[in-house]
Parts: structure tokens; sequence; C-alpha cells
């Protein structure tokens, strides 16, 4: 079983085991991991949680087996008076309850969850911590889920680990494959998806031997204020590091010559305003619109944004202070055009959503404003969730802690951007985007580390990242 290999490569062998089953699935299968544990020489404790209901179906024949067996040390906990003391030095396997749960957990149950939580011994949960709703949060009773340092869980990551505020009961977490063939997974129906390497790789277009810059597009970034050319610069570069022929950067006056002096690969359209973009410039030329990194929030520069969406172009990406002003003027979220892109961190998109009471409640709104609206939105975060406008959700695999910090998001928007100029669809714009993004954080953090990295060298890795997709 893929429990007890795990087990078996990480644990010292010297270290006692104290399994915790109940009568489910869940203690079925930390049964069976003790009966396997057991025959390597690792010393066993196995408690069954007899919380009423009897055992049958595998729980039931693990649990036999064990007795025949005869090598580990059985028990069973019947009241809160017989669960054990739990020592320090003993790694707790928890197998009590599973994903299926439909209620917090209380009475005997609930002590048992606080008793390990108490203890200071490793606790590795199988599956799912016990007491964790697989999806929903709001039923949670945070004193009653155990908390994990470690969870194998398998063959698909639960919805919940996605969230941040599971990550105490979660902690670190793994898939292990159980052996589902893949065209029964391809068939299982769901609104929820694991952004992965291969179905990434096989969205990126191969190019041409006869290509010009023509062929990648011409993209508009609109970015950049007095003391924030920064965002712009960051933006630009990413935009040209992911693969858009060109790339026009649309600044005010006083950004020109550090726009030109940073990066001599784009043009620059200069504002009238010396210090913030104040005025729309011609579109027609561009095959894919981005705005915010930078901009401020002057009036003349909501007036500007204001045009942008009026004018409707069919490829637009906002970020930042784009959003920061869309928020500011709720009825221009029907100006939208169909398929837009935007890329808000929680606390941008709590200004255009409302507050949420959790992660879950979070995503509800996520949905709900992607399917009125008939957006893309980019919720930015660990597990940077992307909404499309028919009721899907992806959540990106790669990223690091690293990776907050500022002008990522700047990053993430000019990848984007570059990628929309290609001709790529929206939606495929999000999905690259977003794991290249991820990807090359990661590999910016393995070069710099995780405390030193910064945006620009999330840029600097993009080409190693696309070489990763080969």
């Amino acid at each position: 079983m893929q429990v007890a290999d795990w087990l078996l490569r990480n644990i010292d062998g010297d270290c006692p085991l104290w399994f915790f089953a109940g009568p489910g699935n869940n203690g079925g299968d930390a049964l069976a991991v003790a009966r396997l544990m057991a025959t390597t020489g690792f010393e066993c404790t196995v408690y069954l949680a007899d919380l009423g209901r009897g055992l049958k179906g595998d729980p039931a024949i693990n649990w036999q087996r064990l007795k025949q067996q005869g090598k580990a040390d059985l028990r069973t906990i019947g009241l809160e008076n017989s669960i054990p003391e739990i020592p320090a030095n003993v790694v707790v396997i928890d197998g009590l309850f599973g994903s299926g749960l439909n209620k917090p957990l209380e009475g005997l149950a609930a002590e048992i969850v606080r008793r390990i939580n108490q203890s200071g011994a490793q606790v590795i949960s199988i599956d799912i911590p016990s007491g964790l709703f697989g999806e929903s949060n709001s039923q949670n009773v945070s004193s009653n889920i155990i908390q994990a340092e470690k969870t194998l869980t398998f063959q698909f990551p639960k919805l919940a680990f996605l969230f941040p505020e599971n990550e105490r009961f979660v902690g670190s977490w793994e898939v292990l494959p159980i052996g589902l063939h893949s065209e029964a997974i391809r068939q299982t129906e769901s609104h929820f998806f694991y952004l992965m390497k291969e179905f990434v790789s096989g969205k990126i277009e191969k190019r041409s031997k006869f290509a010009h810059k023509g062929t990648y597009g011409h993209a508009l970034l609109i970015a950049g204020s007095y003391g924030k050319m920064g965002a712009a610069v960051l933006a630009s570069k990413a935009c040209l590091r992911a693969g858009a022929g060109l790339l026009t950067s649309h600044v005010p006056l006083r950004g020109y010559e550090i726009m030109q002096t940073a990066l001599p690969e784009a043009m620059i359209a200069i504002d009238p305003s010396e210090t913030v973009f104040s005025e729309l410039p011609d579109l027609t030329a561009f095959s894919a619109i981005g705005a915010g990194p930078g901009l401020g929030q002057k009036p003349e520069t909501a007036a500007a944004l204001k045009a942008l969406l009026q004018a409707n172009p069919s490829k637009l990406v906002l970020d930042a202070d784009a959003l920061n002003i869309l928020s500011e003027n709720r009825d221009w979220y029907r100006l939208l055009p169909e398929n837009a892109i935007l890329t808000p961190h929680p606390k941008e998109f709590e200004r255009l959503a409302g507050p949420s009471a959790n992660s879950w409640d979070r995503l509800q709104k996520q949905l709900q404003f992607s399917a009125h609206y008939q957006v893309i939105v980019v919720l930015k975060g660990a597990h940077t969730c992307i909404t499309f406008p028919d009721g899907r959700a992806f959540f990106n695999s790669p990223g690091n802690p690293g990776m907050a910090t500022a002008g990522s998001g700047d990053v993430l928007t000019g990848i984007i951007l570059g990628l929309l100029a290609q001709n790529y669809s929206p939606e495929d714009a999000a999905l690259i985007g977003v794991y290249l993004h991820g990807l090359a954080g990661d590999l910016a953090a393995s070069k710099h580390s995780e405390e030193a990295l910064i945006a620009g060298d999330i840029v600097e890795h993009l080409g190693n990242a696309f070489l990763k997709m080969v």
C-alpha cells in the first residue's frame, strides 16, 4: 500500500507507530497500513474507536487480520477514560475519519482528536485530517480537527487543502496514486481542477520556422505613474519574455527615460500627463491590452480607464490600480468586455466583490462574479485560483512563499498580456500564464532562496520555465 511505502521511506524504524482508526473506510485504510507496518518490524499500537456503529466491510476484515497476525498491540477506545496518554516520541497515524464527513466531530471522537493534538507527537493523516471537511469550511470546528504535520492523500488533493486557513490542519501534503484508471478520472464530472504541467504544456503552441515579430502580436501595456515606474518595467519585461512580438508601453512623460533605459526592446507611447495615465492612445494597432500596474488612482486616470472599458477591446487584462478604480465605480462592471481577465489579490477581490467569511465563501463569490460578468478572475495566492464564466475553477500547482514580494503580480499581468498578444485565447492565456508564473517562481527560489527572491528574478527565469514545458 502506498502509505506503508511512504512510512518505510520516511520514518525511523525504531520509532513506535500509534494508529488511530475509526469504523469507516479511512479506518480500514489505517488498519491495513498497520498490518503491513507490523510485518516490517515496526512497533505498532492500534487504537480502534468504538463509536457504537460496529465494524463491517474492509475495516472489519483488516481488524480481524490484525488479530490473526498477532504482531500489533490492539486496543479499543469506547469511553473517554480509555483514551491513552500519547507520548511525544511516537508517530501518530490518523485514520479516524475520511473525506465523507457530513457534520463536525463531537463526543468521544472529538476528545480523541483533542488528545492527539495536545500530545506533541508527530501526526500523519491518511487521506485527510480527521474532522476537516473536504470542501466547504463553513462547518469546521477548529478544536475538533486533527493538526497534522503531514497528510498523505489519495490520487488528488482535497479542495480544502488549497485554502490558507486549513494549513494548520493539513500541514504539508503529498498525493499518493492509488491506481485509478486515467479514463475513469477523465469521465468523472467536476468543476474543480488542479493545474499540472501535462495539461498546460499541451496548450503551448510550437513556433513556425517562418514566423516573424508580427506573427506574435502587438501588446499595449498601460502602466506606471510618478514613483511607480518599476511596476511598468516589470510588467513590460514579463510581457516580452512571454513571447509577444511587439510591445508598446504607455507611460507618463516622466517615465519615458526610465522605460527606454530599462527596456530598449519596448516601444513607448507617452501620455500627455507628466505623472499619470490620463488619456487613451489609439488602440487600432494592438492585439491585446493590459492595464493597471502602478497606475495610481487619480481622477484623470479613472476617466481614462473608463474610456478603455468603453472601447471594449477583445483581449484585455486588468490588474492592481485598474481593479481598485473599478471597485470604486461598480456601475462600470457592466462595461467589462466578455472574457476580460482580472487578476486581483485577495484584498483587491474583496473590494470588487465584498468580504468573505472564509476561503470557501470567497470561492463561491469568485465563481459568481465570473459567471455574472462573463469574465475570467485570476485570484492570486499560494494556489492561484482561475475561475471561468461557465463555472470551472482551476487551482495552480507550482509557486512558493518567496513570490509574496512586491512586483510579483505585475509580472503575472505582463506574462498573461504577452500570451494574449500571441493570439492565445483568454482561457489559455490565463491558464498558461498562471502556471508559468508559478514555475518561474519555483526556479527562481531554487537559485536565490524564497527569502531573497524578488519579482525581477521571476522574469529572468521565465525562459527556463518555458524550457521545462517541452
